[in-house]
């Protein structure tokens, strides 16, 4: 017996498919859309019944997030929220955001009154020094609430912590310390702040991994944040141990039939020399794949090549950063890089790579050109992630080899105004995060979050995109901003595309899994300023309904 259809009527469907942009309801059957159109025309078919729960609401495909963390819901769990900008977290609270050094501080106080285990670690996230050019966090601030208690604040763009005494003298960093990173006082004394993955692994033995903690509750947590804003395929970019059955089994446990996401998960594939380990991960990798499944997907890699732009170690070219400060760090050496792209690359694997700077844009280019000349290998869809130098050049260059962007416009919003005024200058940022001038050269986008860093939001990714506004209510770059058709287009289509997807989501048509985003308002028809207030009622994935949580302000350290 054919399994029933169910038609759900909807205020407006938008479908993201240019044979049937928009109709009126759509057919479900299984997982799977039957069809789109009409109710009356969707009623031809045999075995129809009508379900009313969205004849409100409007429709369209399930957002996908190409680039983030599905243990960023762990951030939540024993930290404390000291970002500048107001957060929501997976239950739907909203944290506010700290304004000044001083609330920082005193919200760090509180929580170390909170905690009765004096040998308790002290852990918070989201800081960044950069909004408060005239104060400080470090060592000596954090050795103002505990001298005794281990102290560590992540900041938000994951590249940077800042630490207590208590954790630099416990992991033996001493004026005498020589590795890359390891950031000093005048008297060249360690001042707590540890920048990128050499500095801060020295520290990584004295506290558990929470910031990337993957378990079945902390993927729980993030799918429920995933379907608070409309998300039903995302990723984890940079997951550890997948060429293993003990590796694999967090997200195999936890992505079951009442999972509300679909997972993309990519190993981290950074540290493996120049030897053949990275040769053996890659078949390890690609042997894996026999374990996907509909909601979960293996066999992808991330690489990672410079640091962050804010932090100041991010990789540029001339003219570099402003006031002749000092170029950024690679994460790794160009031929660790070279030796582990050819060997995912060889293997048939999918391949993200972060490139802030466009000096590491320019690595990733000329790596893809080389590979690709001994390798070929059509439609590979290897990514540059966050891209957000990347340059026209760089761009058409791309386009010829074949590469996308994964484009993180959510800086042009969080850090725009630090990045025309004190990082880059104006002219550079404003050529920042240039998704307009990607689409001119056909290379495919997707915008992302890189969640923790920023919000799991895509409508609010959308906002950027189009508007580029900073805080100071300037407009960083007015030639580069999408219009709402390019950017549902790569918070939907392109990063299925960028995922090697898109014949299974991103868009809403027959034969493709029925992933729907349940808006309250249609975002053709609201300002672009308020496309990140539209209110997400919840989302279907694969046919079955999850509803989002929305909650009230939260009182830190409550």
């Amino acid at each position: 017996m054919n399994p029933e259809t169910v038609i759900y009527p909807a205020r407006m469907v938008r479908t993201m498919d240019p044979a049937r942009p928009v109709a009126t309801a759509i057919a479900v059957r299984g997982a799977l859309i039957r069809a789109v159109g009409s109710v009356e025309e969707l009623q031809q078919y045999p075995h129809t019944v009508v379900d009313d729960r969205y004849a409100d609401k409007v429709l369209l495909p399930g957002f996908v997030e190409a680039h983030s963390h599905a243990g960023s819901a762990s951030v939540w769990d024993g930290q404390i929220y000291v970002g500048y900008f107001d957060r929501s977290d997976p239950a739907g609270n909203t944290w506010p955001g700290c304004a000044n050094i001083e609330v920082v501080l005193d919200r760090l106080r509180e929580a170390d009154a909170a905690l009765e285990d004096p040998d308790a670690p002290l852990l918070a996230w989201g800081l960044d020094n950069i909004y408060f050019p005239d104060e400080n966090l470090l060592a000596r601030e954090l050795d103002g609430i505990s001298e005794r208690r281990f102290i560590k604040v992540n900041h938000a763009n994951g590249h940077v912590a800042v630490v207590n005494s208590a954790v630099l003298a416990a992991a033996g960093i001493a004026a005498s310390s020589r590795t890359a990173g390891v950031q000093r006082y005048p008297d060249g004394t360690p001042n707590g702040e540890l920048r990128e993955f050499a500095a801060t692994g020295l520290i990584a033995h004295l506290f558990d991994d929470h910031a990337s903690a993957i378990n079945a509750r902390t993927l729980r947590q993030f799918a429920q944040d995933a379907i608070n804003h409309g998300v039903t395929t995302a990723t984890d970019l940079g997951a550890m141990g997948l060429a293993t059955p003990e590796g694999r089994a967090p997200f195999a446990d936890a992505v079951d039939e009442d999972f509300g996401l679909r997972l993309s998960v990519f190993q981290f594939g950074m540290g493996l020399g120049t030897g053949p380990a990275a040769g053996q991960l890659a078949a390890q990798l690609a042997a894996a794949r026999e374990h996907n499944t509909a909601k979960l997907r293996l066999g992808h890699v991330k690489l990672m090549l410079d640091g962050s732009i804010q932090g100041f170690t991010a990789r540029l070219l001339a003219p570099g950063y402003l006031g002749n400060r000092p170029n950024g760090m690679w994460n790794t050496t160009p031929e660790e890089f070279e030796a582990a792209f050819a060997a995912f690359h060889r293997a048939g694997l999918l391949i993200h790579v972060h490139c802030n700077g466009d000096e590491a844009s320019e690595l990733f280019l000329d790596t893809l050109e080389s590979v690709l000349s001994r390798y070929p290998r059509p439609d590979h869809r290897h990514t540059i992630t966050h891209s957000q130098l990347t340059t026209r050049a760089q761009y058409r260059r791309a386009a010829a080899l074949g590469a996308c962007a994964n484009i993180f416009a959510n800086h042009v919003w969080t850090w725009g105004d630090q990045h025309a005024d004190i990082i880059l200058g104006w002219d550079r940022a404003a050529r920042m995060d240039a998704a307009r001038s990607a689409l001119r050269a056909g290379v495919p986008i997707s915008l992302h979050s890189d969640v923790p860093v920023t919000e799991l939001n895509p409508l609010q990714s959308m906002k950027h995109a189009i508007t580029r506004l900073t805080p100071s209510g300037r407009v960083l770059g007015e030639f580069e901003c999408l219009n709402v058709e390019e950017a549902l287009h790569a918070v939907t289509l392109g990063a299925a595309f960028m995922l090697k997807m898109d014949h299974e989501v991103g868009s809403l048509e027959a034969g493709k899994f029925a992933d729907v985003a349940i808006l309250e308002e249609d975002p053709f028809a609201v300002e672009p300023e308020a496309l990140g207030l539209i209110r997400v009622a919840g989302t279907m994935l694969g046919g079955q309904h999850h509803v989002a949580k929305h909650g009230e302000p939260a009182v830190p350290g409550a």
